[in-house]
């Protein structure tokens, strides 16, 4: 059995404290998003630990990430998880109307998704009272502290998987020794993304011989999914002209992409930007940026053609990406021309796409570290940058496919990890199939 925690920390109890006692003021914000993004009343009641659904019978494995990406990252691991444990049922909780709505079109077999408590006394009770997972996975950077200790405390064997620690954050848990140390001690296991994250997690207070250095869980993701009946519209639309791809753009980085896409209008005329804003509700603000640098548009949210006078067209519409990547072999991956962290290249490098990346990609590091060794993507600093980049693949096609060949590569070396993943898991967490040879 792994050594028990220490007694709560004065930090600690101030938590619930505050928790408790700011958990009205809390709801009505969360509530106020979930009601703008029209989700069902039974839905966002959720969030307070009342459960929209029965609990499965048997064995429940409760996965636990923060949104869109952490919640995507698991689904080929849910997936191989179950094959593993033929019996088990999945629950996937995250906290946003955007993560839900994918995962419901992307849903493992016997699986299924909930919102998760507030983290307060009575949401996080009700939460486990109702449906008492065998085993809990917390994903990335999702320390929800009364969340984790309620579920130790219950004997729930708990794990953060693929697990990631800003430099501020360390130094902030680093100030907080004690607190630190007895929130870490209530997992069995952590599986981290790099060696890196590993050791700053052994410096914070995590026990040495639960800290496993792993790989990024993204870069072993099954592949966006892609919508053939759209996939030949838009080919028909284009008609035969040259494309690039600007992808999970944010506020900022769409100018020096209109910039780049001007300088490239010069050498090729009819060539057209596919821009996919990160967040679409940004579409108006997005829309009068492309106008401003002279440009047309066509946005697919309003249902608009892609016309010969069409410079860029703006795909505003969620759980198409993968559809846009199959479309065409050269993309730029925007949150990383800002101090954003970037956003996941395997993601494009699985559908074969050559990537081009900003300098900000600090929470992808040790994911585009082999990519841009390899040739596999290129990180560039400046619109002029980005255009060059994007000249040399459109012109030279033996330089694309070399640069696509690599990125392709760098994603099926990652691959096979997953079994060892699904191994470590089992292991620690107690977790195994039923004996079938005492059947029959």
């Amino acid at each position: 059995m792994p050594e028990q925690p220490g007694g709560p920390t004065l930090i600690y109890r101030l938590y619930c404290g505050l928790t408790a006692i700011a958990g009205p003021l809390v709801w009505r914000e969360v509530r106020k998003k979930l009601q703008a993004a029209d989700v069902p009343e039974i839905r966002q009641q959720e969030r307070l630990g009342h459960a929209s659904l029965p609990r499965p019978n048997g064995q429940l494995i409760w996965f636990h990430a923060a949104s869109v990406g952490e919640t995507l990252s698991v689904i080929s691991l849910i997936k191989r998880l179950g094959e593993r444990l033929p019996t088990a049922e999945f629950l996937i909780t995250s906290g946003t109307p955007t993560s839900a709505a994918l995962i419901e079109k992307r849903m493992p077999p016997r699986a299924r998704h909930q919102y998760p408590p507030l983290d307060s006394a009575g949401p996080v009770k009700r939460f486990f009272d109702h449906w008492r997972p065998d085993a809990g996975i917390f994903v990335e950077s999702e320390i929800w502290p009364r969340l984790i200790v309620e579920g130790a405390t219950r004997g729930i064997p708990l794990a953060l998987l693929n697990a990631r620690l800003s430099d501020k954050s360390v130094e902030g848990w680093k100030k907080r020794p004690k607190t630190a140390r007895f929130i870490l001690d209530h997992f069995r296991l952590f599986l981290t993304q790099n060696d890196k994250t590993a050791r700053n997690l052994i410096a914070i207070g995590a026990q040495p011989d639960r800290v496993q250095p792993g790989t990024n869980l993204k870069a072993m993701s099954d592949p966006l999914p892609v919508d053939q009946a759209t996939l030949s519209d838009i080919h028909a639309q284009i008609n035969g002209r040259p494309v690039w791809i600007a992808s999970s753009t944010h506020a900022g980085e769409e100018e020096t992409v209109l910039a780049a896409h001007a300088e490239l209008l010069k050498r090729w005329p009819d060539l057209l930007l596919l821009l996919i804003p990160r967040h679409p509700e940004r579409r108006s603000e997005v829309a009068s940026l492309i106008k401003q640098a002279g440009q047309t548009v066509a946005i697919r949210s309003a249902k608009d053609q892609i016309s010969a006078q069409t410079q860029v067209y703006m795909a505003d519409t969620l759980g198409e990406t993968g559809t846009w990547y199959a479309l065409c072999p050269i993309v730029f991956l925007g949150g990383s021309l800002k101090e954003i962290g970037g956003h996941n290249p395997f993601e494009p490098a699985q559908a074969g796409a050559a990537v081009i990346t900003g300098p900000g990609y600090f929470n992808f590091a040790e994911t585009f570290a082999p990519l841009i060794e390899t040739g596999g993507a290129q990180q560039i600093q400046s619109a002029h940058e980005l255009a060059k980049t994007v000249s040399t693949w459109l012109s030279d096609q033996t330089a694309l496919e070399a640069a696509r060949s690599a990125a392709k590569s760098c994603v099926n070396t990652q691959a096979s990890a997953l079994d060892t993943i699904v191994e470590t898991l089992c292991a620690q967490l107690s977790l195994s199939a039923p004996d079938s040879s005492s059947s029959g």
